[in-house]
């Protein structure tokens, strides 16, 4: 199985491709084995939404009642077992080769192990439904989504990089983490869940300190409660008859709630309170009580984004079960709750000492049984689930982004107590309690009741405000094995106008004027690392359709799209590839990712390459060593952009317009000493019509050309 990271001849998007062999099954189509469609449909009852071919909902199974190949079956099946396991995909492909019986099977995933995996287990179950063998399905969609778990992005990153997506911004993720490069080059931005490359480390530590928070809020003119750090239980009592009861009990750098008590009122209570909070955190904070509701709001680039209110949960007795059991029972049952983190509540724990002591303050135990019509509260913090964005007063608005300014924080969770969010703070002596970095994203994404938010958006916009895309130019070029001089030829003049240029080629690796490896870098891994490098701001990558069928392309779109020549087939039967005809297929792909306010650059001397035209999303321009082509004049007629030989000349002409650029038998061009056995005029041309397109001055093509040679490795041009 292949992993194809880019874009590729199926898809734009990261696929797993399968060769698979299905032998004598090749003439047993679906509809001839006894019982397949009943064992499989029982397995995997959602195939049903798979659509197919057909086009509407159910129109697998007609397929599958129809006959079909287990090819095509094992791509749905596989499809099916990554949505099951919490990673929904839909694109899916199964495509005979030219041996018989051998396929290839294409699914889009999201990661590559997941990927792999649901084939194999795919595959498995399949066959388990042809031969009537039992299939332990649940073992098998438990270990897929643990691994989407442990392994895919998790939902807050997700729900950014989605977002991003939409708009058109490339992502490339940095580790096994949550750490991902949005955008390219000089133009990225990094995030690591709701923090990004703007989040201060300073601003962090602040508001891990939630003294410090206080005391800078107070300062600013932000409602904070009154309270301080403690070290002893007995500290803690004597902080709150200091303040005044009741009083609020918590660690200074727990989250999610953990180790919060409220409303305390008694020695016993405070003291109590101080043990549970001091497993939580480094230290405790005592502060006075403020009556109301608990708040969270979002604030992103100074603007407040999503606000949810808490709830308190309770559970009601039925005059047997004890109140452990109606945790689990009623509680814990909650399809929000668990330890995954994709989950916005956590599991609620019995022997929790904040559990514990909440209980107590109602004479309760978890063993406690309550009678029928009866009930105790459970849980008082940490329950954001209800969705108030539309309700937020504009001065509670504007003191919680004073807030997440004041710390520092570029993206904030702010958490406030307030009787009623539609009215100003202090009028009803609310106040912000915390201000956290990284904050939590699914509780915005996922409320229990209201609207979710588009968090994920918003956080995008703050990172590539207006129209930006987080993209640099970046030019893909595919020939027949003889087309990396004019990738260097190409980098070289948008190093001269200015851009710091990388370059992945045949001939090696460079970064502007500097060779970083003289291996082959054509492909995936040397390309991704020039786009991970915060110093390059436009980049020149030389592929082949090996590179292409095997890895897929390193980027998701480009600028410029520059075809020399029609590769053909040899080399290529370990890829099932083995007719010339097969190539214009693989070489569009090239063409495909062209920007619809990019150009792709074609040699109209090769029929077959100048067909591709009718692929690019954005301009055309061709060139041609014959100024008498007769492309160039159909072209010349829409008023295209051209680039042509003419005489000893290289010209450029749009419609009627041409203009001369420079002679071509200069003694020394291009750092060739002529005669030479290389023709270099089509590297030139295509080179020219290229730097043409990214907007370079013809000045500055000319000069770049005529002195090329100069700064360069004689590698590039003998």
């Amino acid at each position: 199985m292949a992993h194809l990271r880019g874009p590729n001849i199926w898809t734009y998007r990261a696929v797993i491709e399968a060769i698979v062999d299905i032998g004598e099954l090749e003439d047993f189509p679906s509809n001839t084995l006894p019982g397949f469609y009943d064992r499989l449909t029982a397995w995997l009852p959602g195939l049903i939404e798979h659509r197919c071919s057909v086009g509407r909902r159910g129109g697998f199974l007609m397929r599958l009642r129809d006959g079909t190949w287990p090819g095509h079956i094992l791509e749905h099946v596989a499809l099916e077992l990554q949505t099951q396991a919490g990673m929904k995909t839909g694109f899916g492909k199964a495509r005979m080769t030219h041996e018989h019986g051998v396929y290839k099977v294409v699914i889009r995933t999201r990661n590559e192990a997941i990927g792999k995996l649901a084939i194999q287990s795919a595959r498995d179950l399949v066959m388990a439904a042809i031969n009537d063998r039992p299939y332990d399905l649940a073992a098998t969609i438990a270990t897929l989504t643990d691994m989407v778990d442990r392994q895919y992005l998790g939902p807050s990153t997700a729900c950014i990089v989605d977002a991003a997506s939409e708009r058109g911004i490339p992502h490339i993720r940095l580790n096994e983490g949550n750490l991902v490069q949005l955008g390219h080059g000089a133009a990225q931005r990094r995030i690591w869940t709701a923090e990004t490359d703007r989040t201060s480390a300073i601003a962090e530590g602040i508001s891990r300190d939630k003294d410090l928070t206080k005391q800078l809020l107070a300062g600013a003119g932000v409602p904070v409660p009154e309270g301080r750090a403690v070290e002893s239980a007995e500290a803690a009592w004597e902080a709150a008859e200091d303040i005044g009861l009741p009083v609020v009990v918590k660690p200074s750098d727990g989250n999610h709630a953990r180790g919060v008590s409220l409303n305390l009122k008694t020695r016993e209570e405070v003291m109590d309170a101080f043990a549970a909070a001091e497993k939580e955190g480094s230290e405790v904070l005592v502060e006075s009580f403020i009556p109301g509701q608990e708040h969270r709001l979002l604030v992103v680039g100074n603007q407040v984004v999503a606000a949810t209110r808490g709830e308190i949960i309770r559970v009601g007795g039925d005059g047997k079960s004890s109140i452990a059991q109606l945790i689990d029972l009623h509680v814990n049952t909650d399809p929000r709750r668990g330890e995954e983190e994709h989950l916005p509540l956590e599991t609620l724990r019995a022997d929790d000492p904040v559990l514990l002591l909440l209980l107590q303050r109602q004479g309760l135990t978890p063993a406690s049984v309550l009678p029928r019509g009866e009930s105790a509260v459970v849980q008082r913090t940490g329950n954001m689930a209800i969705d108030v964005t539309a309700q937020v007063h504009p001065d509670i608005a504007e003191q919680v982004a004073l807030a997440a300014r004041v710390v520092g924080l570029d993206i904030a969770g702010i958490d406030l107590v307030v009787e009623d969010i539609a009215k100003p703070l202090a009028a009803q002596g609310g106040a912000i309690v915390e201000v956290n970095a990284g904050p939590g994203l699914l509780m915005h994404l996922k409320p229990a009741v209201g609207r979710s938010q588009p968090v994920g958006e918003a956080i995008a916009k703050h990172l590539f405000p207006g129209n930006h895309n987080g993209r640099v130019p970046i030019v893909g070029l595919i020939g027949d094995g003889q087309s990396a001089l004019a990738a260097r030829l190409i980098a070289s003049l948008l190093q001269l106008h200015g851009q710091q240029t990388a370059l992945a080629c045949r001939d090696g690796l460079f970064l502007g004027t500097r060779q970083l490896s003289k291996d082959d870098a054509m492909g995936y891994d040397p390309s991704e690392r020039m786009l991970i490098n915060r110093t390059v701001q436009a980049a020149v990558f030389e592929t082949s359709p090996r590179h292409i069928l095997s890895e897929g392309l390193p980027y998701d779109r480009c600028q410029v799209g520059v075809v020399m020549a029609m590769p053909g087939a040899a080399g290529l039967d370990d890829l099932y590839i083995t007719e010339d005809e097969q190539l214009p297929n693989i070489v569009r792909t090239q063409i495909d990712v062209v920007l619809p306010q990019g150009a792709a650059v074609l040699n109209a001397d090769d029929p077959q390459v100048l067909a591709l035209a009718d692929y690019s999303d954005g301009e055309v321009l061709l060139y041609s060593l014959d100024s008498a082509n007769a492309a160039l004049a159909a072209h010349r007629a829409r008023k295209g952009r051209f680039v042509f030989a003419r005489d000893h000349s290289v010209v450029l002409a749009q419609g009627a317009d041409e203009m001369p650029l420079l002679n071509l038998s200069a003694p020394v061009f291009c750092g060739v000493t002529h005669p030479t056995p290389r023709d270099v005029r089509p590297h030139v041309l295509a080179a020219v019509a290229t730097a043409w397109a990214m907007g370079v001055p013809t000045d500055l093509i000319r000069a770049g050309l005529l002195h090329f040679g100069e700064t360069q490795p004689a590698a590039a041009v003998h």
